[in-house]
């Protein structure tokens, strides 16, 4: 009985998995037959950061997102680290790491993106491929990507081996481990670049069945070989392995140097996008299983490959239906799911394959899609006659851009070129030790501070010129589309680093080649008109950098070191003064690029005359002396109480080059302009407020009796209602902010006045403007949440699981929409690592949980309840520990 009650209890907590070991880990051993099964996900997007803030901008068609990065990721990437399984009445059973399940690669700039504005996702995802390295015999789901997703086969050699040398130093980087296999851009390849790959010490990749010429087994019988097998329409046998020999100079294969190679599934790779393959586990599973040959063959890989944004951000929810698929529903068909490098050294190729010269898998035409107007990628009647010219031209930049490196880099680089591969370290870190470090090994001698920055700057300039090439800017059917901005605003960064290091000036010429590019937008006419409009604009200059700081200084009050996007800024003198409506700062400061480390001292002049009138003037003072006086003459035309007199003073000191708000940087203009609207939106909410109040009865009266509601008494009090909403929330969240102190015990009032607004609204039939609501709600309950799970029990735990249930359904009187993601994934790694420790501690020690215990319990399962968890595998153990347990 005892033993049997141990098995129950372990066997109940055993159906939640913890948060990084799911129900089917273990390490899987070296399996030689049967059905294996590898699902594939490329997971990228193209480097979006201006080049001169390293930070991207507002993106309005990704809201209600910042960016594009920021959308998907809230759709995909994260959506996969925590993938739920749900039950028939919407709660989590199970929350999976899928990408602990799937091969997979992630583009290196993407993860940089993610290590700076999501380090636990990005954290979940590292963690992923150790444990699917300790799992499947060493051989991990990850595996590498050229760096920016450029198309190998037009790229120059030395930028091949460039691309696929920081494609792997980054991964090494980052995953702690060599990479075995590589994704190529678009999967565009040729024989060049498998050179590459086997330079490099790649053992395999992943290509599109199109890509394939022929095959034939590899042993031969009676000293004969196989006849070559014409594979091309794309017939190839995606269920095992290939190997590739690579040339010898007149053509002839070499024996002693190959890269494998795995062909996907065509077939259920396209339904898996664009039909509805995963829009449940069991249709997955019955697609994958129609793949499956039934010729009694002892062993067969079903390899499918897909985009990773599939999975949640194509199609909404189609993580949940992989994690199940993979966890549950593969293993009950007595699949194997497993990766490439495991199933290659586990079974090795016994077939070869000659691929065709140049192909990639998003282009019928080989790799034309990134060089003709081939068609494919066409929107309707727009041509893209634009693709040629666009890469003439940056082709022709590229060979400029390398006589300068080579002629300034040589003076301070002992191997240019080597130097290039090797500063991708550089850009993954850029601390003073990594810079110190990667000069001591590639200098020509020890480079003064303005060497190092001119070294820096000849080397970003070569990483802009890479970046330039990133496929996306010919993928779509117009050059001005974002992407195409993107590659050129990437372009006119390296010429300006150009003429920084030589004062060779090639602009001109550039813009006049983009002429040849023409634009399906009359608008822009060609690619020139492009470049004026959309990219010329969006340059940034250090003055610019230091108005956007002078004029923010006016409203915040900056740190002695401030860092203002990629530039840290660091003020010698400051000050500040008002005099009725108009402010006055003026300071002097110095500013360095993070990047090169180029610095500049610029004294600055601004004046805040009210409204949106600002007038900021920047200029480097010669001498401490100059800025002295020139700070006197300002200080003194403000005693004369005239905004002009201030003006003219800031325009004779600072000038001539002056700025007003329309030269910030956008996001910085739009914080400003909501600062400056603050103070009219008070006295509007006062009057709305005051409209409801007075008409308070009146309003009843109309809805009572089921009478349309003036136009003007319903905004009145949907607006006052709002008002008042948001104020009582900031002000709780300002009461419950103390990490240390039970959330309880704080806030009551505010709580249940936030409770009385929400029935107030529902009477009123108020429509509440809340956006700003939803993420503050959220912070709070997470907060709240985090607070329970990690505080000391105590005889307060109860009530303080009451107050969280209060505060989730406060969202939903208030029809927030609440996401309880974050919430969730707390109490499930809470749920695994210490509920059910304590029930097997309870199991194996054959004693049922004491009551102070089994109240603990209890309360954590009422939590788990309102945070929308299924917690039937606690309460099952619950009873098999102690059948007389109150329910």
């Amino acid at each position: 009985m005892a033993d049997s009650l141990q098995h129950s209890a372990l066997q109940a907590s055993s159906a939640v998995p913890t948060a990084y070991d799911g129900p089917h880990d273990g390490l899987i051993p070296a399996v030689s037959t049967g059905v294996f099964v590898c699902v594939h996900g490329h997971f990228y997007q193209p480097p979006r950061e201006n080049p001169y803030l390293d930070a991207i901008e507002k993106q309005p068609s990704a809201a209600p997102f910042h960016n594009w990065n920021e959308r998907i990721h809230h759709e995909c990437y994260r959506p996969n680290a925590y993938a739920r399984i749900l039950n028939d009445r919407g709660e989590v059973v199970r929350i999976v790491n899928t990408f602990e399940y799937i091969s997979f690669n992630i583009g290196p700039t993407l993860l940089s993106w993610m290590e700076r504005h999501d380090l636990e996702t990005y954290q979940r995802i590292i963690d992923a491929d150790r444990n699917s390295c300790a799992r499947l015999s060493g051989h991990g789901n990850a595996i590498a990507q050229v760096y920016n997703h450029i198309i190998l086969p037009l790229a120059n050699p030395r930028d091949k081996v460039t691309q696929v040398h920081w494609g792997i130093e980054d991964f090494r980087r980052r995953f702690g481990r060599q990479p075995e296999g590589i994704w190529l851009a678009e999967t565009a390849i040729d024989y060049p670049t498998l050179d590459v790959l086997h330079a490099e010490g790649i053992k395999f990749t992943i290509l599109a069945p199109s890509q394939v010429q022929r095959c034939r087994p590899m042993v031969s019988y009676n000293g004969e070989r196989d006849t070559w097998q014409e594979v091309g329409g794309g017939q190839i046998d995606p269920s095992r392995p290939y190997r590739c020999f690579l040339k010898n100079a007149d053509g002839s294969p070499d024996p002693s140097r190959y890269i494998d190679i795995f062909f996907y599934d065509g077939p259920i790779s396209r339904d898996m996008g664009f039909n509805d393959v995963l829009s449940s586990s069991q249709h997955f599973v019955g697609r994958i299983g129609q793949a499956i040959h039934g010729d009694h063959r002892p062993f067969q890989l079903i390899s499918v490959a897909t985009d990773g944004e599939t999975f949640g951000h194509h199609r909404g929810g189609a993580e949940k239906a992989l994690a199940y698929a993979l966890t549950d529903e593969f293993p009950r068909q007595g699949w194997t799911v497993t990766n490439y490098a495991h199933y290659l050294a586990t079974h090795p190729p016994t077939w070869e394959a000659e691929l065709k010269p140049v192909t990639a898998w998003s282009c019928s035409h080989g790799v034309d899609r990134w060089q003709d107007d081939c068609g494919c990628g066409g929107g309707g009647e727009w041509h893209q006659q634009w693709r040629r010219p666009l890469r003439d031209t940056l082709d022709w930049l590229r060979d400029q851009l390398v006589a300068v490196y080579e002629t300034h880099g040589s003076e301070l680089l002992r191997d240019p070129w080597a130097a290039r591969n090797a500063y991708v370290a550089v850009m993954g870190d850029r601390s003073p030790d990594t810079l110190d470090a990667f000069f001591a090994t590639h200098q020509t001698h020890k480079l003064s501070a303005i060497e190092r920055v001119t070294a820096l700057q000849l080397l970003e300039m070569q990483r802009h010129a890479l970046f330039m090439y990133t496929s996306c800017g010919w993928f779509f059917e117009e050059l001005s589309r974002p992407e195409g901005t993107q590659i050129l605003r990437y372009a006119a960064r390296a010429m300006e680093l150009a003429g920084e290091v030589s004062g060779v000036s090639l602009e001109a010429e550039f813009v006049k080649r983009l002429g040849q590019a023409p634009s399906n937008i009359t608008e822009f006419i060609h690619g020139s008109g492009v470049y004026e409009a959309l990219v010329k604009p969006s340059r940034i200059t250090l003055e610019q950098v230091v108005a956007h700081y002078a004029m923010g200084s006016l409203f915040t009050d900056y740190h002695r070191e401030q860092t203002v996007y990629c530039y840290t800024v660091e003020q010698h003198d400051y000050r500040r003064q008002r005099m009725g409506p108009i402010s006055l700062a003026v300071g002097q400061v110095e500013i360095t690029s993070t990047i090169t480390r180029e610095s500049l001292n610029l004294a600055f002049a601004v004046v805040h005359l009210g409204g949106w009138d600002f007038h900021c003037g920047i200029k480097s003072m010669r001498s401490r002396l100059d800025y002295t006086q020139a700070k006197a003459a300002v200080f003194e035309s403000l005693s004369q109480a005239s905004a002009a007199q201030v003006i003219l003073a800031i325009n004779s000191a600072f000038g001539p080059h002056t700025y007003g708000l329309q030269d910030l940087f956008a996001e910085e203009r739009h914080r400003m302009m909501g600062l400056l609207s603050q103070d009219t939106l008070l006295r509007l909410d006062q009057l709305y407020a005051q409209v409801y109040r007075d008409n308070y009865g009146v309003l009843r009266a109309f809805h009572r009796d089921g009478l349309p509601v003036p136009r003007e008494l319903q905004v009145a009090a949907d607006i006052a209602l709002s008002h008042r909403a948001m104020e009582v929330l900031q002000s709780l969240e300002r009461e419950t902010s103390d990490p240390t102190a039970s959330p309880l015990r704080q806030g009551e009032d505010y709580l249940n006045e936030l409770e009385a607004i929400a029935t107030e609204a529902s009477t009123c039939n108020a429509s509440l403007s809340l956006a700003a609501a939803k993420p503050m709600l959220e912070r709070l309950i997470g907060r709240s949440v985090w607070q329970i799970l990690n505080q000391a029990p105590t005889e307060s735990l109860a009530a303080d699981v009451d107050w969280l249930g209060r505060l989730v359904n406060l969202g939903q009187q208030l029809n927030l929409g609440l996401s309880l993601e974050r919430p969730q994934e707390l109490y499930y790694q809470h749920l695994n690592r210490q509920v059910f420790a304590l029930l097997k501690q309870a199991a194996v020690s054959r004693k049922p949980l004491g009551s102070d215990s089994r109240a603990q319990v209890n309360d954590i399962l009422r939590l788990g309840e309102y945070l929308s968890m299924d917690v039937g595998a606690v309460l099952k153990a619950l009873d098999h520990l102690d059948p007389g347990r109150p329910a």
